[in-house]
């Protein structure tokens, strides 16, 4: 497990077992990862999205009552994974936190509530999990602008595919974030 500068936020690395038929590993077990983050993380919601090569979605968080936590990873491809701390109080609001996702280093990222989200396929037909600790709603879900200059997130790519909902987020300095 790898920590940051950033509090609260992890790298999870799931013991492989592997051989000449393959591999397994265990991606989620309730006990060892309420461990691991050190608190009652209950999942209520999984989602899964498909990416083609340079599509970048984010940077997404949902406001209170309905913050959401989310545990990442890469099934297949690879992706630029971006968590950015929007909690007021926290000594590195504003900064973020970049990690490579890949279905070779199986890595988990978690992210706590109190956090935009975003992430750049590298490959074509990239497929990326999200176990969520909050119910998706769509009046509680925001956007800061992922090319935000006060950000100045390095997304490693040039011209990214970005949907019409992420070209409206919100810039960062005239964001009121609602976490403490």
């Amino acid at each position: 497990m790898q920590t940051f500068e950033i509090k609260d936020l992890l790298l999870i690395q799931p013991r492989i077992f592997e051989d000449d038929r393959g591999l397994f590993y265990e991606s989620f077990n309730e006990t060892k990862y309420k461990e691991i983050l050190g608190a009652e993380i209950q999942f209520v919601q999984d989602n899964i999205s498909v990416s083609k090569k340079n599509v970048l979605r984010g940077l997404h968080f949902q406001k209170p009552p309905f913050a959401q936590g989310k545990l990442v990873t890469v099934l297949r491809g690879s992706v630029i994974d971006v968590a950015v701390d929007l909690r007021k109080e926290s000594a590195t609001y504003g900064q973020y936190q970049l990690v490579e996702l890949t279905e070779n280093n199986k890595l988990q990222f978690w992210i706590p509530p109190g956090f935009a989200h975003g992430f750049c396929a590298l490959e074509d037909d990239t497929i990326f999990s999200y176990k969520c600790s909050n119910y998706y709603s769509p009046l509680h879900e925001e956007t800061i602008m992922w090319n935000d200059t006060d950000l100045a997130i390095d997304w490693k790519i040039i011209n990214p595919i970005v949907s019409d909902k992420d070209k409206i987020g919100k810039y960062f300095n005239t964001f009121d974030s609602p976490f403490k």
